[in-house]
């Protein structure tokens, strides 16, 4: 076999053209490449074993997964793993692009299946200087004379997750699975092989199951159950791979075993997941949806770190992001959509006695009463607004603030008049019928019609009201697709979605300095297709501070901080402790202040202001900054949790402590950690600049006592009550 060998980036990859001329992806890892780990084989290993080596390069080590209809897959698969496809194990090597462009370099590698189906297949692997990731796509053309049905494409496939160090997978491998759903954002677990039914029952021996462990997103919230990202390390040999799915809507992956080795296959919507096929026409050609791809060591925060690095290379330049403007809100535990001029002069008086420097009016602003079926056309509603909504976003000017609204352009509400004079291609159709969610229908954004639609919305906002902002929610699921021209349903979903980010491209274009929120019932679409276009995210909705750290402390496995939009909600009835914890939530994010500050005692108030002018102080740096995570990951359940930013001279470290009732709290205990009810000691020798000792100082607040002691490099802190959060600063001694 001839080795082709990529070293970039702390990247090792290796691929191998075998004698029958196909292209393996026998190697990506942080460390080298080792060839006897291809095909291992115990003490306990039968003769016949052996003699299966060449089947299993021949069946296994695919670069590309790609399935089409009507053609046979000898080699078992097992039940539904995406392995062995055909023509993808038919597919012959037929050249490699290998260039430097701005962002690195990229390779280009060609396969071809000449005999067969007469495909040709483009990978595309384009490095990023600066971190170890590689942005990979694949992209399907029908060289033949037959239509041809595309049931699965890969955009990343690799074979022997688990092959580096002697000891099995049951005992080396850990699998993290980033949780997400409404108010539960960003709860991470970990789990072994054999945790998720992927242990190895016959240790040494050749064996094949129908075992496989899926995460698989289906429908146009990418992150409704899960981020969509994944995570495996290698404790042994202290290797660890991630990769994260660049699309805003279906996708899928999974990890199972083959042979002697455990694979991982991801890729976009598939038949089997996503009720999803595309029909090829002779010279046409489908390309799949982006994935990045990393190594790191097996640290969760080291990973989490090059893809901050990563996701800040991709995104759209744009101010927000280096600015960091604080936005006020007035939903969260306030308005809850409701607004009236009325309520909003004396939010809008005190937001900018704050320091606050935008101000959003969010739902309700278009209706009288309950709105909620009735949305679609965004006109200004008189009895919320006696004098125009103008009047509102004229004042919050004056006040020195820039305006912003709330907008739900994709959908229309099934009582909304225009939806019912449009015709039935402005939405989603499945059974001849318009797809219904939670009394609202899907506009289709291929339609030419629904494009002039919103740009008339966006238009007007901008252009009449002034408006410097938009919050752009999402609040419903519409399935798996639609049938209205497209091959599958699967298929009018992702053209959909393609269009979906085409139309936020040219928004853009026009209006470059405009702010848009990704809202989708907070974090539900909190993906890197549109976190590439827009500058802030909505991480949540929940309506309780003390459950929010834990999101907080996890934010950036989702989301760069400086993306992150964070409530903070000082309560009508609370202390001064819980403004502090309000405020602690956000401050290494982006503010995304709420509640009703005009009401706030002075004393609380002042400690919302004390707040924000700390932030303005420090969020250069967040904008940097990459995650540390001293305690590792947080869980919803945790009493104390921990979790801040680092740069190479500094660091920023929030600390809360939450006795919630009904709650079962952990106090878990790790290396260097001493936890108790009251006590709490973090290490920090994980710093980069922590070797000779470091110094600590409370950032904020700056006047509300807090006992804590530093010998070494382990920070102790000891809260006294029930609920509490301060905000640390850490420098080298």
């Amino acid at each position: 076999m001839d080795y082709i060998r990529i070293n970039e980036n702390k990247l090792h990859i290796v691929f191998g053209i075998t004698d029958k001329n196909q292209i393996k992806l026998l190697h990506f890892s942080k460390a080298e490449f080792c060839e006897d780990d291809l095909c291992k084989f115990g003490p306990e290993c039968k003769e016949e074993d052996l003699g299966r080596k060449p089947q299993f390069l021949d069946e296994a080590f695919q670069l590309v997964q790609v399935n089409l209809s009507g053609y046979d897959r000898p080699y078992e698969k097992h039940g539904n793993k995406h392995i062995v496809t055909a023509p993808g194990y038919l597919l012959t090597y037929a050249g490699m692009e290998d260039c430097e462009n701005e962002l690195g370099r990229k390779l280009t590698i060609y396969q071809e299946d000449k005999e067969v189906t007469h495909i040709r297949v483009e990978t595309v692997m384009q490095f990023y200087r600066g971190t170890s990731i590689v942005r990979m796509y694949n992209k399907v053309i029908n060289e033949g004379t037959q239509v041809q049905t595309l049931e699965y494409l890969s955009s990343f496939c690799y074979t022997g997750i688990e092959k580096e160090g002697k000891s099995n997978s049951d005992a080396k491998m850990r699998i993290r699975v980033p949780f997400n759903g409404w108010q539960k954002e960003l709860s991470i677990k970990e789990f072994t092989f054999g945790d998720l039914g992927l242990a190895q029952t016959q240790p040494g021996v050749y064996q094949r199951t129908s075992q496989v462990f899926e995460v698989t997103n289906t429908g146009n919230w990418s992150a409704k159950k899960y981020l969509p990202l994944g995570y495996v390390e290698n404790t042994e040999a202290h290797t660890s791979l991630f990769w994260q799915i660049e699309h805003n809507g279906s996708w899928h992956y999974e990890i199972g075993d083959q042979n002697t080795h455990f694979y991982v296959c991801v890729s976009g919507p598939t038949e089997v997941q996503s009720h999803w096929f595309k029909n090829l026409a002779p010279g046409e050609a489908f390309e799949s949806v982006p994935v990045a791809v990393g190594v790191a060591g097996d640290c969760f925060e080291e990973a989490l770190g090059e893809l901050t690095r990563y996701r800040r290379l991709i995104r759209r330049p744009n101010q927000d992001d280096e600015k960091l403007p604080v936005i006020f809100n007035d939903y969260m535990n306030c308005l809850f959509g409701d607004p009236t001029t009325k309520k909003e002069i004396p939010l809008i008086d005190a937001a900018a006695e704050c320091g606050c420097e935008y101000y959003v009016i969010d739902a309700g602003w278009y209706a009288p009463g309950e709105w909620w079926d009735s949305v679609g056309e965004w006109q200004e509603c008189r009895e919320r607004f006696p004098n125009g909504i103008k009047e509102v976003t004229d004042y919050i000017r004056s006040k020195g603030m820039v305006p912003g609204v709330w907008l739900e352009l994709e959908v229309m509400g099934i009582n909304c008049e225009k939806a019912k004079k449009v015709p039935d291609d402005w939405f989603f159709v499945r059974h001849g019928k318009r797809v219904y969610d939670r009394s609202r229908y899907q506009l289709d954004f291929r339609n030419p019609a629904v494009i002039d639609h919103v740009n008339e919305v966006i238009d007007r906002v901008v252009k009449e009201y002034g408006v410097g902002y938009i919050k752009m929610d999402y609040n419903i699921e519409p399935g798996i697709g639609t049938e209205i021209n497209a091959d599958s349903v699967g298929q009018g979903m992702l053209e959909h979605e393609r269009a979906y980010l085409a139309w936020l491209d040219d928004v853009f274009k026009r209006y470059p300095d405009l702010v848009i929120e990704n809202c989708s019932s907070g974090g539900l679409r909190m993906d890197y297709a549109m976190l590439s276009r827009y500058s802030i995210q909505s991480t949540s909705d929940q309506e309780d501070y003390r459950n929010y750290a834990t999101i907080v402390a996890n934010e950036t496995a989702g989301v760069t901080p400086e993306q992150a939009a964070i409530w903070s909600y000082p309560m009508r009835q609370g202390d001064k402790e819980e403004v502090i914890y309000n405020m602690v939530n956000a401050m290494l994010s982006r503010i995304h202040q709420s509640g009703h500050l005009a009401e706030l005692p002075r004393e609380r108030a002042d400690l919302v202001k004390e707040g924000i002018a700390c932030y303005k102080n420090i969020r250069q740096d967040i904008r940097k900054a990459l995650p540390f995570l001293p305690l590792d990951i947080a869980d919803n359940e945790d009493l104390w949790v921990c979790g801040g930013l680092k740069l190479d001279n500094k660091a920023y470290l929030a600390v809360w402590k939450r006795e919630m009732e009904g709650k079962n709290n952990k106090r878990r205990l790790q290396a260097g950690t001493l936890c108790t009810d009251t006590t709490l000691s973090i290490p920090l020798g994980s710093l980069p600049f922590a070797e000779k000792g470091v110094k600590v100082s409370c950032l904020y607040p700056e006047k509300e006592p807090v006992d804590f002691q530093v010998q070494g490099n382990i920070l102790t802190v000891n809260f006294d009550k029930p609920v509490m959060a301060r905000l640390f600063e850490i420098k080298p001694l």
